[in-house]
């Protein structure tokens, strides 16, 4: 049974509010289908909310859900099975139209970055700003500003994204995910590719967004990085979701 009414409003700093999610594969060439098999199953039954400033691990093993529960918080999977709101927005009757300003209510940051290659630090982060609704020069090159200096690239403004390591390039990354002033960031796998001592790096610019008041939502397999960053944490596995204390987490491994 799929329907379930959200008798409670969102509390108004409630970033993220799950009750009964179910999400198959394939949702969005079935969305309009009522019969599914249990085979195309991912993830049954999910509850979870999670409030502004706080920061939340996602781990499991590949393929347990994590990415694709990602991809439903920011619609590009489609939700057809239990209820949703995620920065103020109902996944289940969400329009097409209405994405977009979805995304700009979050923050997205990518395991593979995914900039501008032909384009430098400043006109990565511009680009975006202009193409999601930053009209005026001097407020776009103050919020530039800003972001920059947050994840430590001030003086690289000039910089190819050729020409900065990975970890600067995955700064980068968080410094557009941050330009829209977000209530919600969702990073999936941010430091796979990075060495231990960057992937500190961009753990302390995290826990930085987080003291700000924007929630961190952040699927990881790196548990010494949970260790060194203790935070609030779901486990995946088998279909379901569950938290778990970090301590006996860590004592398992």
């Amino acid at each position: 049974m799929c329907v379930i009414e959200m008798s409670n409003r969102m509390s108004n700093n409630r970033v993220i509010e799950l009750r009964g999610v179910s999400i198959y594969h394939g949702e969005s060439a079935q969305r309009h289908k009522h019969i599914k098999q249990d085979s195309d199953l991912v993830l049954s039954d999910i509850n979870l909310t999670v409030d502004e400033g706080e920061f939340v691990y996602l781990i499991g093993r590949v393929g347990t859900g994590k990415s694709t529960l990602l991809k439903t918080l920011y619609a590009e999977t489609d939700l057809v099975c239990g209820e949703a709101t995620v920065v103020g927005f109902d996944l289940r009757r969400i329009k097409r139209r209405e994405i977009p300003y979805l995304r700009r209510s979050m923050g997205i940051v990518f395991q593979d970055f995914q900039l501008l290659t032909d384009r430098n630090v400043f006109l990565n982060l511009y680009d975006v700003m202009r193409a999601t609704g930053w009209s005026a020069e001097s407020d776009i090159r103050q919020r530039i500003d800003e972001v920059l200096k947050l994840v430590g690239l001030e003086h690289k403004s000039y910089k190819m994204p050729f020409e900065l390591s990975g970890g600067e390039q995955q700064r980068l990354t968080i410094a557009r995910a941050l330009v829209n002033k977000p209530r919600l960031l969702i990073a999936d796998e941010p430091t796979g590719n990075l060495d231990p001592v960057t992937a500190e790096g961009i753990m302390e610019i995290f826990r930085k967004i987080a003291q700000s008041g924007c929630a961190v939502v952040m699927s990881t397999h790196n548990i010494a990085l949970i260790e060194q960053f203790p935070s609030r944490t779901i486990l995946f596995a088998q279909g379901r979701i569950a938290e778990v204390d970090v301590n006996s987490l860590i004592e398992a491994q």
